[in-house]
């Protein structure tokens, strides 16, 4: 996810794709614990899409 893409969206649905990042990172540190996550590098993604995310909130409030 580009922040270029994030950056088109409204505030409503950066909220949303918040909520939804954030439940995905639970769910891939959940299957990491009971060893079934096949890639683990999806979890340091998430985390920066997360950040990206974040980054562009603030961009907007300020």
């Amino acid at each position: 996810m580009k922040a270029e893409e994030l950056r088109k969206l409204s505030s409503e649905d950066l909220n949303k794709k918040l909520i939804e990042l954030k439940e995905e990172l639970f769910r891939l540190r959940f299957q990491l614990q009971i060893n079934q996550l096949d890639n683990p590098n999806k979890i340091p993604e998430t985390k920066r899409n997360i950040a990206r995310v974040l980054t562009v909130m603030n961009e907007k409030n300020s």
